[in-house]
């Protein structure tokens, strides 16, 4: 079974279980930050070493998929998944009911990235 990094902003958090759900039923194993230690563990563990251990989850996962709207952490994992040659997917939660995989250049960005790309 493949090893899939969840890229997920914190405005899709509520959905974390939903999508490790998603990935188990594609026959693989969710690495999901949120599960793992929720939001920055509540701030009670610096944010700098929750970001380290995500990022070395990115490098050693098979393959990142990113679900919802882009943040500058996720685009930070996307760029550093790609750096090491993984595959990136993208998905669009639907109504917090449907996850639908679509294409890069459909991929969305947060308000504040509105002008960022994923080059």
């Amino acid at each position: 079974m493949k090893l899939i990094y969840t890229a997920i902003s914190k405005k899709s958090f509520y959905f974390r279980m939903h999508i490790s759900k998603f990935v188990l039923e594609k026959n693989c194993i969710p690495l999901n930050p949120f599960m793992l230690w929720e939001y920055f563990m509540l701030d009670t563990v610096d944010r700098d070493r929750i970001r380290e251990a995500n990022n070395y989850l990115v490098k050693k996962a098979d393959e990142l998929w990113v679900f919802g709207p882009i943040s500058d952490g996720v685009l930070a994992e996307i760029k550093l998944a790609k750096g090491e040659g993984k595959p990136v997917k993208y998905y669009r939660i639907i109504d917090s009911k449907e996850i639908k995989e679509i294409p890069e250049n459909e991929a969305e960005f947060e308000e504040d990235l509105k002008d960022a790309t994923l080059i």
